[in-house]
């Protein structure tokens, strides 16, 4: 037998050091191995890490023939000793890796102090923040806290010479991994202090795949309701056509990016962007109604010249503008207030021309400038 151990140490041990009486201190040591499934709906991600706990054990008693540094110890004999009842604070789950043996193991060195290693794959919740989104900065963490000893009896720490090793090769589709930094999260509780240790993870989205899939698209929709500017006012059903189908095509656009967000209640970047992409689609649609309109009073005046017209007699002789019996001109012809009126009509689609990109570019520049950097 390597040692021999208190057989009622795990039910009688407090966690307050027996020789010093001051709390256990374990320090702890974690190993990112990788960082994925970051889900926005759930408010979750997955983290596979390894995790050691360093403690001194003063019970412990070691065989007088043990000359080396330390010795493996059987993973049996973790029902039999005591150890920090720490647990992952903010995991929705936790599974421990079996296969193809138990990933765990235990070392005890000559100086009664015991190292527990274990792998682990977490799904761990995440309080993510949509405000800026797709623009956004995530700030996750990963939390460790003792269950049942306060800090008078047992204190979590990082160890001092390597507390932390995260993978150079962690790769996330959709955020780069900005910083992994140590904290402490000791938190008071009704019943007394609690000790708790936190990895806080620092990830910021990349806009690689929105731009592609939200924003370029979005304004192609934008620019393509501008082509029934250049669209003869008579042609109503290619104008209506063409506003009508890129309104229809915006709205699922913009369901389409709100598809894995959670519904939450306060306006994001990509909803200011998006509305307003609609509001200029459904101004170009107001202005060919305007149009429209314009175009309509040449029709009506000239059904109504015409029935003037034809109650009025005139002498060949009399000038275009000479007075009439009654005191009234002689009417501008069908033609001519046509003209005027198709004019007029053309009018707004060349403003149109000009205002709706000016305005569009504008837009662009101010949404940009505040939420790239943001």
């Amino acid at each position: 037998m390597v040692l021999s151990i208190w057989t009622s140490s795990r039910l009688a041990y407090a966690g307050r050091d027996q020789e010093t009486g001051k709390p256990t201190v374990v320090s702890f040591h974690v190993t990112v191995l990788s960082l994925d499934s970051i889900d926005e709906g759930s408010m979750t991600y997955v983290a596979d890490i390894f995790m050691s706990q360093t403690w001194h054990d003063h019970r412990l008693r070691l065989p007088r023939n043990m000359t080396s540094k330390y010795r493996l110890l059987p993973v049996s004999w973790l029902q039999r000793m005591w150890r920090p009842d720490s647990f992952f604070k903010n995991a929705k789950r936790v599974t421990f890796q079996e296969m193809t043996i138990p990933n765990h193991y235990i070392w005890l060195y000559s100086d009664r102090r015991i190292l527990y290693m274990v792998k682990l794959t977490l799904l761990l919740s995440c309080a993510m923040k949509f405000e800026t989104y797709p623009h956004d900065t995530q700030v996750c963490t990963l939390k460790m806290e003792s269950i049942s000893y306060t800090t008078d009896d047992l204190v979590f720490a990082w160890e001092e010479d390597v507390p932390l090793v995260v993978d150079d090769s962690i790769e996330l589709p959709q955020h780069n991994l900005v910083s992994t930094t140590m904290g402490d999260c000791t938190q008071v509780y009704s019943t007394g202090n609690f000790t708790c240790i936190q990895l806080v993870f620092t990830l910021k989205r990349r806009l690689g795949y929105y731009m592609f899939h939200t924003y370029i698209p979005t304004c192609l929709i934008v620019i393509m309701s501008w082509i029934s500017f250049w669209i003869k006012p008579e042609a109503v059903p290619a104008r209506v056509t063409l506003c009508v189908t890129s309104l229809l095509t915006l709205s699922t656009q913009h369901a389409q990016s709100q598809k894995s967000l959670p519904p939450v209640s306060y306006i994001k970047a990509i909803d200011i962007f998006m509305s307003s992409c609609t509001v200029f689609v459904f101004a170009s649609l107001m202005e060919y109604a305007l149009v429209n309109i314009l175009m309509g009073e040449a029709q009506t005046d000239d059904d109504g010249r015409r029935r003037s017209i034809r109650a009025v007699v005139v002498s060949p002789r009399m000038s275009e503008n000479a007075a009439l019996p009654n005191g009234t001109k002689l009417p501008k012809p069908p033609e001519a207030i046509a003209s005027e009126c198709r004019e007029r009509a053309m009018l707004v689609d060349k403003i149109s021309r000009v205002i709706f990109p000016t305005s569009f570019i504008l837009l662009n520049c101010v949404y940009w400038s505040l939420y790239i950097d943001s």
